[in-house]
């Protein structure tokens, strides 16, 4: 479907335009006409399907043609990260382009305090759209900067990120303080437990969008290395002999291990930096442009980069450790292989990660190539389960379908419907 084809206001489209972008993706396929309608949405979709398009885009056009006000806010949403706020800004900004007194404001954590000051004023002046993190804007709604009673639409990006950063209770305390006729848009990349009951507490008979069952991009090649955990530094020496040192992430889920991995790989003269939680925003902010400028080439970091942080180019991904859920799995392999281009994600499996990587293959549905250890490092472990486990995932894909029918019946047998004014024919 073209984005033509869509109810999109003249000045979105123009923007769209510009930028050379004329197809929907799926997910903007389904949800835009949705959103549109004022429907509550539930989107189900993985990093680099166009979630972020999805949702800005029906809602600028509806701030564009139902002359909401423009001296108020009229949309928040919420992001994990800080990284993440920043590209929703950025995205923001580009679709809005011809929109006359269109403003946004990106609202995240950090010392800075000419960047509190700059958030007053793009509040107190009324910026339309917020993007914020939720523990940052929970300071700006206790110290009483902002009015939200104009806000029409709640956006909850990467849900199930914020939840798994223990951000639930601020999310309830930020909704609480938005109008009832809100309508209310999560994305999230898997429906776990968590999802469905802040969903209830805040969607009204939501409709549920799911792309196909998340999994890899059939253009990354994926890899792994069955390995002792002392064998990693030498397989990742071993990886990079032989290709460009050029746009790769080394995942791991800890900051310490992070930080010893990006020194184990300059003692080998390889250009690698790292980014973690212990950076400030300035510190992150330089590592960042010096990697996408490619005076980097080699980027150690947590899961802090593994959502929202758009790089087009990325040619490969490793997996120090192992991912405890699918999820986080999908979303680092996320990185690679987008627009258009291939990609490589490898991961190292030591023993006691065996049979979290088996449950990976398990759910994805692919039994994933095993690389051998080089000679010189001696053997790795067997490939084999080290005590018996139930799949996790396969019990959370059957618990979220029950839930999805429930919603779904809920949606189907309510006679209550949304009035909203942008829904009356003018």
């Amino acid at each position: 479907m073209e984005f033509y084809d869509l109810d999109i206001s003249d000045n979105v489209l123009d923007a769209l335009e510009d930028m050379n972008f004329s197809t929907c993706t799926p997910i903007q396929e389904k949800c835009i006409p949705c959103i549109l309608k004022g429907k509550d949405i539930i989107g189900i979709a993985q990093t680099g399907t166009g979630k972020t398009a999805a949702y800005l885009l029906p809602i600028l056009s509806i701030i564009d043609e139902e002359e909401l006000p423009r001296d108020a806010v009229n949309c928040i949403i919420m992001s994990p990260t800080r990284e993440l706020a920043q590209q929703i800004d950025q995205a923001m900004q580009g679709f809005s382009y011809y929109m006359d007194n269109i403003s946004s404001v990106a609202i995240y954590g950090g010392n800075d305090g000419n960047r509190y000051d700059q958030e007053l004023r793009s509040l107190k002046y009324g910026a339309n759209v917020i993007i914020a993190t939720p523990g940052r804007l929970i300071s700006h709604i206790t110290m009483g900067n902002v009015d939200f009673s104009n806000v029409s639409f709640f956006v909850l990006d990467e849900a199930d990120r914020m939840l798994d950063m223990g951000f639930y209770d601020d999310i309830i305390t930020i909704s609480k303080n938005l109008p009832k006729s809100c309508q209310t848009i999560l994305f999230s990349a898997t429906m776990p437990d968590k999802i469905e009951i802040m969903a209830k507490k805040l969607l009204k008979a939501p409709e549920i969008i799911k792309l196909s069952v998340s999994k890899p991009a059939e253009k990354i090649k994926q890899q792994a290395y069955i390995c002792h955990e002392n064998q990693k530094i030498g397989i990742l020496n071993n990886i990079f002999k032989g290709i460009e040192q050029k746009r790769i992430i080394i995942f791991s889920s800890s900051k310490a291990k992070v930080k010893d991995i990006n020194k184990a790989l300059r003692q080998k003269g390889i250009n690698s930096d790292e980014m973690h939680s212990d950076l400030d925003q300035k510190q992150r902010n330089e590592v960042m442009f010096r990697f996408k400028s490619g005076e980097i080439g080699i980027l150690v970091a947590t899961d802090i980069v593994a959502r929202g942080i758009d790089i087009d180019d990325i040619s490969m991904v490793i997996n120090y450790d192992v991912p405890r859920d699918v999820g986080g799995y999908i979303h680092r392999m996320g990185r690679t292989a987008r627009a258009d281009k291939n990609g490589t994600g490898i991961t190292l499996v030591n023993s006691a990660d065996i049979h979290y990587f088996m449950e990976i293959e398990r759910f994805i549905g692919i039994t994933i190539d095993k690389l051998p250890i080089p000679n010189e490092l001696g053997p790795g472990p067997e490939y084999k389960p080290t005590k018996k486990r139930r799949s996790s995932f396969n019990n959370k894909r059957s618990n979220n379908k029950t839930q999805e029918n429930k919603i779904s019946q809920r949606k189907n047998n309510t006679k209550a419907k949304k009035y909203r004014s942008r829904h009356i024919d003018h």
